[in-house]
């Protein structure tokens, strides 16, 4: 078989959830953020499990990504659509019984005239300048807001991810200013805000990539391998190149193995040898290879000259070389190498 496979280990998810959820008191909830197809892992099956295990409420970043999680969750769970009411949400938001977090008071306006009897929550900027209303613009709406049938006023941090960071302490005392007196419940963090301590807990909490295995927590169980396979193996002289553009030349008399992966399938051209500086590796058997030569679209070649044995297959995450170990050899984050897991890959499931 030429196909990478990508195992998703469902109980790792699980018990990273939980492990996040008892970073905080019983009082505050802890949710889950599943967008972008689950952080690319799916977001159907990543929902049930969540479901399973005790969520009950979930973030998605558009009205259309819910429709594979109302599908999979359990009767009476929540799904919250960071991107707001949009034009031509209102179907979705209605059919799919969506909690809208509404970012603007044209947002609340809209809402208000298509669903007015409709839950909804509220964002806030409390100075990311991404999404949310501002302090005036919420000032401005605030008494129309809580009038109606708000769930949830929420905003979120730009610098969790380093603790010591002056913006956490200052968003912090905005969002906190901002909802003095608010009844519904209060969230401000994701992962990072999550591990900052109970001063950012608030009522709700919503990890997303920590739930998936990746920084900022650190103690998080591996969620994702993925396994290539071996197409062809060859032996290599002393003085000859691999790949494209002579990236690599042999210093030794060497095997080079042909390995079914590349851009296409989100190994970045920027792992390939001789692009960064930095060595990527993948295993054998907990044997670290390294991977010579330039990442084209559907190939990457190995050093495989001092294994024992030809592999079949050779894996390039697991928990040896995780995805923020790969995010750091191509220059990026975690995020991006979990969302750009192509469709090529054969996914297959632990647990869940």
């Amino acid at each position: 078989m030429t196909v990478s496979t990508l195992t998703i280990d469902l109980n790792a998810l699980v018990a990273n959830w939980r492990a996040l959820d008892a970073k905080s008191n019983a009082s505050v909830e802890t949710a889950a953020v599943i967008k972008a197809d689950g952080y690319g892992l799916g977001s159907g099956r990543v929902a049930k499990a969540l479901c399973a295990a005790g969520v009950r409420r979930f973030f998605v970043a558009a009205a259309e990504e819910a429709i594979p999680v109302r599908e999979a969750i359990c009767d009476g769970a929540e799904i919250c659509v960071f991107s707001g009411h949009g034009a031509g949400d209102t179907d979705l938001i209605r059919d799919l019984d969506l909690i809208p977090m509404l970012n603007s008071a044209a947002q609340l306006d809209r809402h208000l005239s298509a669903l007015p009897h409709r839950g909804y929550g509220v964002q806030l900027d409390s100075g990311m300048n991404r999404l949310g209303m501002e302090p005036a613009e919420w000032a401005a709406v605030r008494s129309r807001a809580e009038a109606g049938d708000l769930r949830l006023v929420m905003s979120h941090l730009a610098c969790a991810d380093e603790p010591d960071h002056p913006m956490n302490a200052q968003q912090l005392a905005c969002f906190t200013e901002m909802t003095s007196g608010v009844t519904v419940p209060r969230s401000l963090s994701a992962t990072g805000g999550t591990l900052l301590g109970p001063d950012y807990h608030f009522d709700l909490v919503r990890p997303g990539v920590g739930l998936y295995g990746g920084l900022p927590f650190e103690d998080a169980r591996p969620v994702v391998t993925v396994a290539l396979p071996v197409i062809q193996i060859r032996d290599v002289a002393v003085g000859e190149a691999v790949g494209y553009g002579n990236a690599w030349v042999a210093e030794r008399p060497s095997k080079i193995a042909t390995v079914a992966a590349g851009y296409a399938d989100g190994l970045h051209r920027m792992i390939g040898n001789g692009l960064n500086g930095a060595t990527l590796n993948v295993f054998a058997s907990g044997t670290a290879c390294p991977v010579v030569g330039r990442v084209s679209m559907d190939l990457i070649t190995v050093d495989i000259t001092d294994l024992a044995e030809a592999p079949d297959q050779l894996e390039i995450l697991n928990d040896q070389q995780q995805v923020d170990d790969l995010a750091d050899i191509a220059g990026t984050i975690g995020y991006e190498i979990l969302t750009s897991m192509g469709r090529r890959y054969q996914r297959q499931n632990i647990g869940g």
